[in-house]
């Protein structure tokens, strides 16, 4: 656990560096800063949102319905977080 000192000190360091060198912090993920990259392509959470709803339906022919729900379940919530990657891209 660092100091109150330490925690200053380090705040500090990184407000000159991200003032010096942005690209560099972009680059190493190190917070939300003004240039941002252009970000992972929403096209394979749309495939994995396929399989898995493919897999869904295999699930639940084969009479496993709990299980089927929960991957259907999955398969949604990746298609919209697509989709939100998608609309984020768009508003850039």
């Amino acid at each position: 656990m660092l100091s109150k000192e330490d925690n200053r000190r380090l705040a500090q360091l990184e407000r000159q560096l991200q003032r010096e060198d942005p690209d560099f912090c972009a680059r190493m993920g190190g917070g939300n800063f003004s240039v941002s990259s252009a970000g992972r392509p929403a096209l394979p959470l749309f495939v994995v949102a396929a399989v898995m709803a493919a897999v869904s339906l295999v699930l639940g022919l084969a009479g496993w319905w709990i299980a089927a729900s929960a991957v259907a379940g999955w398969a949604v919530v990746t298609a919209i977080a697509a989709a939100f990657r998608i609309r984020r891209a768009r508003t850039r």
